[in-house]
């Protein structure tokens, strides 16, 4: 396949900033918040855990063992 001009500028300055928007990602609180709120939808559909708070706990974990990167 190939990329027309533009397409490759487009890729290359992404590229360019990629690291940036992963340190910008991991350090904003929303990024946060919904990761926690989808690790908690995980153990939710996931974990039979009955118990709320071990449940959030078990999410809280699951977040703090991911971390936001580059590819």
């Amino acid at each position: 396949m190939t990329l027309n001009l533009r397409d490759n500028a487009i890729r290359l300055l992404a590229n360019g900033f990629s690291d940036e928007f992963a340190e910008f990602c991991a350090g904003d609180e929303r990024m946060h918040e919904m990761m926690l709120e989808l690790a908690g939808e995980f153990v939710e559909q996931n974990i039979p855990i009955v118990d709320e708070e071990g449940a959030n706990d078990v999410a809280v974990e699951l977040l703090m063992s991911v971390t936001v990167r580059t590819v």
